[in-house]
């Protein structure tokens, strides 16, 4: 029978070479044949570490005296992460993390965490605490204001909820009342044109509307067509840019443009998602959002609604993009958000944000616009 820890220790190497944690977990837990509960341990190992990398940094390096090569570390960070954050008895965490350490550094593993066990912690500051870069803390401060951006990052250091739809299929509270706001309906035409991998253009497709799905990604769009055979939606799946559609113009009678954007409002659901993250992605990802909606709102009937998502925070992907549309498309009207599913949105724009302390779900921003008429 494999060591959970040890397990645990190869995903957190695969991680630090590139690797998703979200695809590379379940493919090693499934090689490790471990039982349901040592399989827990080591999801909870694994997101746990990664999500508090910084904060488990800080913990070690108060008593190392010289450069670590990257299997001490991450040994230290397992170590750090049961005995702060999991509150593991002392004894049972450093000698399990020692078991499992590098050979030529069990010594230094077991004198550091001997002494992070038993110091007091006074954290440099909330990046540090809570384990986010810093310019993270830095544009939620400033774009949701202090109280809103630090209870939001608490939340997200928190395990996510799994909810899963009666279809079968696991999808967030929020999305699912992303795909619930579009309002489709029974014999409609509904586009759906950044689709993976899927959960949305199959959420819609259960209202008996036909739902066009596109992704720029061809693997993602595969994700799609996958989720599709096996739940038998009515949907219908290609491979294509959104910024350029594959479907006639103003031939759908509502459009959702769930758009790539910088996660920043699923960063305890993508627990390596914080360390991938610039701040130039934040405005490289606004501008194409901007060309996406542009591009969708060309696939309206007149009377149709076109609705924008997207699960980040930021100003620049949520305020800007509308603000940007308001100006480029004035015949595009606001709709009223009053119906909007789930309980916990507030206003911000001519849309709504969905933060992810306000129900316990992904933080979300959605808007809704009409062409003219009235449906």
């Amino acid at each position: 029978m494999k060591n959970p820890r040890r397990v645990a220790l190869d995903a957190l190497a695969r991680i630090d070479d590139g690797a998703y944690a979200n695809l590379v977990l379940p493919a090693i837990l499934e090689e490790s044949a471990l039982q349901e509960r040592d399989r827990h341990l080591v999801t909870e190992l694994v997101y746990g570490t990664t999500r508090m990398r910084r904060a488990c940094d800080f913990l070690v390096d108060r008593f190392v005296m010289r450069e670590l090569d990257a299997e001490t570390r991450r040994a230290l960070r397992l170590g750090a992460y049961q005995l702060q954050f999991m509150r593991t008895p002392a004894h049972a965490a450093v000698s399990a993390t020692v078991d499992v350490a590098p050979k030529r550094s069990r010594g230094l593993v077991n004198a550091v965490l001997r002494k992070v066990s038993s110091a007091p912690v006074s954290w440099p500051d909330a990046a540090t605490e809570l384990s986010y870069p810093d310019w993270i803390v830095e544009r939620l401060t400033a774009d949701l204001g202090a109280d809103d951006a630090m209870a939001a990052l608490r939340t997200m250091d928190e395990a996510p909820t799994v909810t899963v739809r009666d279809d079968g299929y696991v999808q967030d509270l929020a999305s699912q009342w992303v795909a619930e706001a579009v309002g489709a309906r029974p014999g409609e035409r509904v586009a759906d044109t950044c689709a993976g991998p899927g959960g949305k253009a199959t959420a819609m497709a259960r209202t008996g509307a036909w739902i066009g799905a596109s992704d720029a990604q061809p693997g993602r769009a595969g994700l799609v067509r996958g989720h599709v055979r096996r739940l038998g939606a009515d949907v219908g799946v290609v491979a294509a840019d959104g910024r350029r559609p594959a479907f006639r113009p103003a031939s759908f009678d509502r459009v959702l443009v769930d758009a790539p954007c910088s996660g920043l409002g699923v960063l305890r659901r993508r627990p390596d998602a914080r360390w991938r993250a610039t701040p130039e992605d934040v405005e490289r990802l606004a501008a194409l959002q901007r060309d996406l909606v542009g591009a969708a709102a060309g696939l309206l009937r007149p009377g149709g609604r076109l609705v924008y998502s997207v699960c980040t925070l930021t100003s620049a992907e949520t305020l800007g993009v509308d603000r940007w549309l308001a100006e480029a498309r004035p015949d595009l009207t606001a709709e009223s958000l009053d119906d909007l599913p789930g309980p916990s949105w507030r206003p911000h724009g001519r849309g709504a944000i969905l933060l992810p302390q306000a129900a316990g779900t992904d933080g979300m921003f959605l808007l809704r616009v009409r062409w003219g008429g009235v449906k």
